[in-house]
């Protein structure tokens, strides 16, 4: 608890119980706030249903909050938010949010702002307009897929990649994200990446701290999950990359090592859980290599079925070439499954060489060849499995508890508004 509670304001447009992503980092975040302040939270009128209906069945002491939406909904704000159309809706919320956000400090008189959600650097954040203490984050997004991997990318895939480029160049020269670089008491990245781009930028006071975190009942459940022998009694070892399947993904490097591996993993299979674009692309490169029966496409299923998976595998393959976060990797490691993947963005901020493979992503065909030596090594020496897997138990609630991080935050708190 901080010494003091105070009024302060919280932006999360993206802000949703039980659920992982941003809406997760989002209510998770105001949620802990609330335990050591009186946290008006200002987020998006989509989000009234769960969160109203959450809070009727577990009331959170000292979180309020206050839903705001952009006029004309029967016009061209009601589509369907995801994308690019998501992305431009959350700009302008910003923006529209701006005089909703002053007449709240007008009434209540804040000590300090903080923006959460979205976490994205090059974005304005509403929390940045009212003239207190500002904290910034965690944002990320400064990632990047190393160059030498476009070529895997296919055309599309690297049409995307320029794009997302030139989209954090626009946002980098966005007058009123420049406003809350300058007005910022605090920045806090996801990553080192993420804070490089941050100082180009001007930013003078910045932290590396990951957005994701788990709570103890999460952990607990998450921990309770058994593994599957490795021993061949109750089937081969297997692999399992959960996620969307998009080009930066990562997933054909995890399909190519297991067809580089495929002599000394001919039992072995490899699990996705996920949907995407590229599902077709990477069924077909299965099918090319000849190990379609040992890759097995799940599609999208539901958090519990995507959990079950999970007790049904041995390794998590997470190959992701430029990600923020890696919900995913935290709640590998909860539940004791080692995590193999690339030292990049958020991942590289969440395991560690105790309690998985952090491989160097220098080219395809070298990550290729180091994804599948990782993979033998595991399928070589099941206690290696299950050391690694109690060493990411121990991290994950050393420092991933979202009652820990609120502790951390809340130290921030003090440190800003005093």
């Amino acid at each position: 608890m901080s010494s003091k509670r105070k009024r302060v304001f919280i932006s999360a447009y993206s802000c949703s119980p039980g659920r992982g992503s941003e809406p997760g980092i989002g209510w998770n975040t105001v949620k802990q706030m609330a335990a050591h302040h009186d946290a008006y939270v200002l987020t998006a009128a989509d989000n009234r249903t769960a969160i109203e209906a959450e809070l009727a069945v577990r009331p959170v002491p000292g979180l309020n909050v206050d839903y705001f939406d952009l006029p004309n909904r029967s016009k061209w704000w009601n589509v369907k938010k995801t994308g690019p159309s998501r992305q431009l809706h959350y700009h302008v919320w910003q923006m529209a949010a701006a005089n909703k956000a002053r007449q709240m400090h007008d009434k209540l008189g804040f000590a300090l702002s903080h923006h959460i959600t979205f976490g994205r650097y090059c974005s304005p954040a509403v929390a940045g307009r009212i003239s207190v203490p500002f904290l910034w984050g965690p944002i990320g997004g400064g990632e990047s897929a190393p160059a030498s991997f476009y070529g895997d990318f296919g055309r599309s895939g690297r049409a995307k990649e320029h794009m997302r480029s030139f989209a954090r160049w626009v946002g980098e020269h966005d007058p009123l994200v420049r406003e809350n670089v300058d007005h910022a008491s605090m920045v806090l990245a996801t990553t080192p990446e993420t804070a490089d781009r941050l100082k180009a930028m001007g930013a003078s006071k910045i932290e590396v701290m990951a957005a994701v975190g788990l709570s103890r009942e999460d952990i607990a459940s998450l921990g309770a999950i058994g593994m599957p022998p490795t021993d061949g009694s109750a089937g081969p070892i297997r692999f399992i990359s959960i996620g969307r399947l998009l080009h930066w993904k990562g997933v054909h490097l995890a399909i190519k090592a297991m067809a580089a591996a495929k002599m000394k993993l001919k039992d072995a299979e490899l699990w996705i859980v996920g949907d995407g674009p590229e599902q077709a692309r990477l069924e077909a490169l299965a099918a090319s290599l000849g190990i379609a029966a040992q890759v097995k496409f799940w599609g999208r299923v539901t958090r519990a079925e995507t959990f079950e998976k999970l007790g049904q595998s041995h390794v998590l393959l997470h190959p992701s070439l430029h990600d923020s976060g890696g919900w995913v990797c935290l709640e590998a490691m909860a539940a004791g499954r080692p995590v193999i993947c690339f030292e990049l963005g958020g991942p590289k901020m969440m395991v560690t060489p105790e309690a998985g493979e952090l491989l160097p992503a220098v080219d395809p065909d070298q990550a290729v060849t180091d994804i599948a030596t990782a993979m033998q090594k595991y399928a070589d020496d099941p206690a290696r499995i299950a050391a690694a897997g109690e060493a990411g138990k121990r991290r994950v609630i050393e420092t991933f508890e979202w009652e820990s991080k609120g502790c951390v935050l809340a130290r921030i708190y003090d440190r800003i508004a005093s």
